[in-house]
């Protein structure tokens, strides 16, 4: 349930914010884009979201300037995250490295890392190696010591996802029509 529309008129940052990514399923759909899963499809098949949320979170996203629809006229649509939804990097990051120190007793689910020298990333994003803070594209993401591949989900976007690669790179799937 969302919270109540007022919220937007009120004099609060977070409550606007959690207007528009504070749903269930929509960080996950905003995480799954930072992966490179940019079809309906793969959404759907890789979160076991309902077709029907999924397509009001990618309507909601699209609207607030999250993410783009990319229609080629062929059918095949894809969502991509835009400068807006790229700002929201840090927190996602953030709250994985908090899901990481409460919640995963066997070390990081996912490592982070800089691309360029192969420095982890600290829970701040800077890298261990260099000292800088990366940007996205230049993150690396990959297993981590935590990382359990029998619990990664049996359909071939998850499969793809347990493969280290570089953030916002597009998965290559083998789906042609996509809808949303």
């Amino acid at each position: 349930m969302t919270l109540p529309s007022t919220y937007a008129d009120r004099n609060c940052s977070l409550a606007r914010t959690l207007e528009v990514v504070g749903e269930r399923w929509t960080l996950l759909i905003v995480r799954n884009a930072f992966f490179g899963v940019r079809r309906f499809g793969d959404l759907a098949g890789q979160l076991g979201i309902p077709r029907a949320v999924l397509a009001g979170r990618l309507k909601l996203l699209v609207r607030e300037g999250v993410l783009t629809r990319d229609d080629d006229g062929a059918g095949t649509v894809e969502y991509r995250l835009t400068a807006k939804g790229i700002a929201l990097w840090p927190i996602l990051r953030a709250m994985m490295a908090w899901g990481d120190a409460h919640y995963s007793p066997a070390g990081a689910k996912r490592d982070l890392r800089h691309d360029r020298d192969g420095g982890l990333l600290d829970p701040e994003g800077r890298c261990e190696e260099c000292g800088s803070a990366p940007p996205v594209p230049e993150i690396r993401i990959e297993p981590g010591p935590g990382f359990d591949a029998a619990h990664s989900g049996p359909d071939p976007v998850s499969a793809m996802l347990s493969a280290p690669r570089r953030l916002l790179e597009p998965l290559a799937t083998s789906r042609t029509r996509q809808a949303g």
